[in-house]
């Protein structure tokens, strides 16, 4: 396992594409765009946090834009425009965000403000089309976060921090989705009295990234570790930093597709990590490689 880049807050959104790999900085308000060997640039400053990055079949960076309840699309001229308003359609703030070969966004939220003490509440998940329009398309997700499209481009795969698994739907015309079932469950559902309860469970499901063989490398963002998941639950590798440091979001790809990046820091406290530049981008060789859509 290599550090490939050091210093940031907290990264977020990670993305392999045009020979590049792409991370939000949600603390730091920018979208990085980074070289194999680690050398970066900003590529779009926000005024709120990025998360959930993806491409329309143009070519056009869409940008999840958390607190001002809106996906960014980045502009050939270098500015950003409002792809899509969320506000009326998400519980509480966007976040991650997976944009499938048509160019329909699926996004994950929140769902509550576990911040200020919510009473936790289940998300909806819901799909931006091409057009900016906005859709829902599946409820009753516990912290939607995560998300892949598996090589055939007809599932799709929402982890949920706060559920203890991974639910799998089909793909259908217009992005719409159907025939919802488990993709992996790591253990019981926890109980929603509150947010003490999440931490006890067996898999907090986070950023994952899809391989050739439809398995998902998922990080596991309570316990420190990144796995390699079978479609039904089985955990087939587990890899931890050098630091132990908390995983968040990874992606599959690099020059030959065997490269995993994982997005690492000390923990999730936020004002610790705003406060602090120690965030870290690892790249680790696997044998399996990235799925090409």
């Amino acid at each position: 396992m290599e550090r490939l880049v050091e210093g940031g807050h907290f990264f977020e959104g990670a993305r392999w594409r045009d020979g590049h790999w792409w991370v939000s900085d949600l603390y730091a308000h920018h979208v990085r765009r980074i070289a194999p060997d680690g050398s970066s640039q900003v590529v779009a400053k926000l005024d709120c946090q990025p998360s959930g990055l993806g491409w329309l079949p143009d070519g056009q960076l869409l940008i999840v834009a958390m607190q001002d309840f809106r996906i960014l699309r980045l502009e050939g001229n270098g500015t950003l425009a409002t792809h899509a308003d969320l506000r009326d359609h998400v519980g509480f703030w966007p976040n991650d965000m997976v944009v499938d070969r048509k160019g329909y966004a699926y996004v994950s939220n929140l769902g509550f403000n576990m911040w200020v003490g919510d009473k936790p509440e289940p998300a909806d998940l819901i799909c931006v089309a091409p057009d900016g329009s906005v859709t829902k398309v599946a409820d009753n997700l516990l912290f939607p976060n995560g998300m892949v499209v598996t090589p055939d481009g007809k599932t799709l795969v929402v982890a949920e921090t706060f559920g203890n698994r991974m639910s799998a739907f089909s793909i259908g015309d217009n992005g719409a989705l159907s025939n919802r079932r488990l993709f992996a469950e790591f253990g019981p559902t926890p109980s929603w009295a509150s947010v003490h309860d999440f931490v006890k469970e067996d898999f907090g499901p986070d950023g994952c990234a899809v391989d050739t063989e439809g398995c998902v490398w998922v990080a596991d963002a309570l316990h420190n570790r990144i796995c390699r998941v079978a479609g039904g639950g089985q955990i087939l590798e587990e890899l931890r930093t050098p630091e132990n440091f908390g995983i968040y979001s990874c992606a599959l790809g690099g020059p030959d597709g065997h490269s995993l990046l994982l997005c690492t820091a000390p923990d999730y406290a936020e004002e610790a990590r705003k406060a602090n530049a120690e965030a870290v981008l690892y790249v680790k060789h696997v044998a399996v490689p990235a799925a090409v859509f």
